[in-house]
């Protein structure tokens, strides 16, 4: 029995990225720093994101967790890469993979509705995200992509580092959508983690490359991954973090002062920076909502300049994020290129 509609009906109103370069909101967050809740929390989050702009010693690394691209942030995160605001990030695979480089290939996320009914979206091959739909069609070219990818690279183990390389390379060599988070951070040198890189369309592609290929495959080695984020801490000794969501992103990043320091860098300085968006309790000991004065107990996070905001990303991350590209300190910062210092170490190594 049909159920009356037509994918290409519910498919029609494309998501649109927030570009916050278009509007200056340094007067609204400025003002809500003498308000009170949360508006003072951004406030005072935003300033602590523009002091990483000012600190030129400061290598920052964003973190990315959560339906993010899909929601519309991508102009945002590209338009930290452009502007050198960030040197490196890390990412759950899903913002990385099936977001941002599905959208290279030309495909759209589409604003639909939470109360459509779950069994017609499936029938017709839509995948919902909260409010927003995915083609699985065209999903499905994406994980057929990672494949292929797979499959001209040399069999062996790459950090997940390596293999984003590999898919900003493929954007470049194949003429795709170049406004993508994957090409411009292979443009820039700036590098991209996904620790649980098959948890995504990756994980799709990649395990059809290894059924089809048993004997010499690729494979994605995390503790590379852990291991070369760690040289950037090493190499960069100040840091600061700007974390949107919680989950693996947010515990790796943090885990990397513990790990320089059982790598016997016993001097290195905790995290001088730090921002956290989510909206996950603290009460539960679950890590997406664990305090970053939490984290100082580990040894993480220095607890002078942090800042916790219990907000929803897509709300607050513009806001933070428009605050410090608008005060405009991120100009002088240097390109560190962290992708040609590890590649460097590798060849030698």
């Amino acid at each position: 029995m049909s159920s009356g509609f037509k994918k290409e009906e519910l498919l029609s109103a494309p998501v649109r990225h927030i570009d916050m370069k278009s509007l200056n909101i340094v007067p609204l967050v400025d003002q809500m720093a003498d308000t009170a809740f949360q508006a003072r929390n951004l406030a005072r989050a935003a300033s602590i994101v523009d002091l990483m702009q000012q600190d030129k010693e400061c290598a920052v690394i964003l973190t990315l967790a959560g339906s993010l691209i899909s929601a519309g942030l991508k102009q945002v995160i590209i338009d930290m890469l452009e502007h050198n605001m960030v040197d490196a990030i890390v990412a759950t695979g899903a913002n990385i993979v099936d977001q941002d480089f599905f959208e290279a290939l030309g495909f759209l996320h589409y604003k639909g509705t939470q109360f459509m009914d779950d069994a017609i979206l499936r029938d017709l091959h839509i995948d919902r995200i909260y409010d927003t739909y995915i083609d699985e069609d065209d999903l499905r070219v994406c994980d057929d992509t990672m494949a292929i990818i797979a499959n001209s690279l040399e069999p062996k183990a790459y950090s997940s580092r390596e293999f984003i390389i590999a898919m900003g390379k493929y954007i470049a060599d194949n003429n795709l959508d170049k406004n993508s988070i994957v090409y411009k951070a292979y443009e820039k040198g700036v590098p991209i983690f996904c620790p649980a890189f098959s948890d995504c369309s990756a994980g799709f592609g990649l395990v059809h490359h290894q059924w089809h290929n048993p004997e010499k495959h690729v494979a994605i080695d995390s503790v590379k991954d852990f291991r070369e984020l760690t040289r950037i801490k090493i190499a960069n000794d100040k840091t600061g973090i700007f974390m949107i969501g919680g989950g693996v992103p947010k515990n790796f990043t943090q885990d990397i002062v513990v790990a320089a320091e059982v790598l016997g860098y016993e001097d290195v300085s905790m995290h001088t920076y730090a921002v956290q968006i989510t909206v996950a309790d603290e009460r539960d000991g679950a890590l997406s909502g664990s305090t970053l004065k939490e984290a100082s107990s580990w040894g993480k996070v220095d607890t002078v300049y942090e800042q916790m905001v219990f907000a929803e990303a897509t709300i607050a991350m513009p806001l933070i994020a428009g605050y410090a590209y608008h005060k405009r300190n991120w100009e002088g910062r240097p390109a560190r290129n962290f992708n040609a210092m590890l590649d460097s170490q590798q060849a030698s190594a």
